[in-house]
């Protein structure tokens, strides 16, 4: 792997990037705004530099690629473009009787120098997004994309600095031991995209230094498949929404929890719809993405022996191809129930009502996501009192994440923080509080000597 920063330069990265911070030339809103609209040029003239990078390293589709990676991006740029002026304006709050004369407000600061590193699954759009927010809120940024993805990370490394201030933001490409020499450095914020597992070793790091961090984690998200249910419109979005980038999608449905009067029906519709998607035979079909990795194909593959297959379960190592998988006869303690799928298979856990599957859910780990299809309104009313998730999507899947106003993030093991639009704005400030008080009038009744009568007053007024 290459960066672009040489290995002597690596172990202060934090500290070249602090120094470009505290010459001021990131806080001006020109500054802001002349890097999203780079990143946006980027986009739009190298987006084939970026699709074959895509294809290359998870053989997506090139409508697929540009919908979730680019396409989504450069929407998060316009809508911050649009807003910043107004995100970054000083907001005035009121102040009590007894502190005037005097005004207060907010003022949304940088926080200095962070880092940002991003996952495998969705190289591009999980790298710049984070990076949207950062540089909209003045920081400086190191950007550490996933080695997995090695195709993604060497454009990312050689398209991003011909487009931004590259003295403030550093791309470190390198796998393990790179990531660690970040850890161990000073940051002023850390946004990490990933697994539970080295989440905890990110905020362990960034516990040394009191860094605040934003954690972007999985889980198992479940969708509920309520006898209410339009089976039709159910059985589709399912389908799409979990074959979508071949399962590796971190609010794809984990598993559904489906009532066991419409079961069968429900199976019926997701085949139609995969027929629909990718025909007969998914493994011709240029419309299926691939497995990343020869690591990750046989950990999928022996996860389809967890059950009995309805669908599906067909596999060719070669190509690194997965068909779209579900299965039946799973329960809580199957080996497909133990850990994140973030693959195309698809485990159909049978239960008796919508209260019984609220029960199952919350049993277990918070989830990043959490979808239900119902037409009974009390059923969605029940989901959403009685469980607790990162989001929801009522009727759908994974479109939460494509609405700009609505934070993203997890909850408890799902992560912590949440970004998008706003939020991304806002994770990567400080609000920090003003209060500029006058010099005249200045009564004597707050200081001391301290009398009945100052004590009244100051009791009546405060």
């Amino acid at each position: 792997m290459t960066s672009t920063i040489s290995p002597a330069q690596l172990d202060h990265t934090a500290e070249r990037l602090r120094k470009v911070f505290n010459t001021g030339r990131t806080r001006p809103l020109a500054w802001r705004r002349e890097q999203l609209k780079g990143l946006r040029s980027m986009l739009i003239e190298r987006e084939e530099d970026f699709l074959a990078a895509l294809a290359t390293d998870l053989g997506k589709p090139r409508l697929e690629a540009w919908v979730t990676e680019i396409g989504f991006t450069i929407n998060e740029i316009n809508l911050t473009l649009k807003n910043l002026k107004r995100w970054t304006k000083p907001k005035r709050v009121s102040t009590p009787m007894f502190i005037k004369p005097g005004s207060g407000r907010v003022i949304r600061e940088p926080l200095g120098t962070v880092l940002v590193i991003a996952p495998w699954n969705y190289p591009l759009q999980l790298a710049l997004a984070p990076l949207i927010g950062a540089l909209a809120a003045g920081n400086t940024v190191a950007l550490k994309p996933s080695e997995i993805s090695s195709a993604t990370s060497n454009t990312i490394t050689r398209l991003v600095p011909q487009y931004v201030d590259a003295e403030a933001v550093s791309i470190v490409e390198g796998g393990v031991s790179e990531t660690q020499n970040l850890l161990q450095q000073k940051w002023d914020y850390i946004f990490y995209t990933g697994n539970g597992a080295v989440g905890r070793q990110v905020m362990a790091a960034a516990a040394q230094h009191l860094t605040p961090v934003t954690l972007e984690l999985g889980g198992k998200s479940p969708a509920i498949i309520d006898k209410s249910a339009n089976l039709e419109v159910a059985g589709r979005r399912l389908a799409w929404g979990k074959f979508l980038n071949s399962g590796q999608t971190c609010i794809a449905p984990d598993y559904a929890l489906v009532d066991k009067s419409v079961k069968d029906e429900l199976v019926k519709y997701i085949q139609a719809s995969i027929t629909d998607f990718y025909g007969s035979d998914p493994s011709t079909s240029p419309d299926y993405a691939r497995i990343i990795n020869d690591r990750h194909f046989g950990r999928l593959t022996a996860l389809i022996d967890s059950g009995s297959v309805l669908i599906g379960g067909q596999h060719d190592g070669s190509t690194r191809f997965i068909a779209p998988t579900v299965l039946d006869g799973i329960s809580g303690n199957s080996a497909v129930m133990q850990e994140e799928i973030f693959g195309p298979i698809l485990p159909l856990i049978t239960v008796n009502s919508s209260d019984e599957a609220i029960a199952f859910i919350n049993e277990r780990d918070k989830p990043l996501a959490l979808y239900v299809f119902a037409q009974d309104d009390k059923v969605i009313d029940r989901v959403l009192d009685q469980t607790s998730s990162g989001g929801v999507c009522v009727n759908g899947v994974i479109l939460q994440v494509a609405a700009p106003n609505l934070p993203f993030g997890g909850v408890g093991e799902s992560g912590m923080g949440n970004y998008h639009g706003r939020a991304s704005f806002d994770i990567f400030t400080h609000a920090k509080p003003v209060l500029r008080r006058g010099t005249r009038p200045d009564p004597a009744l707050a200081y001391p000597p301290y009398t009945k009568k100052k004590e009244k007053m100051i009791r009546r007024f405060s």
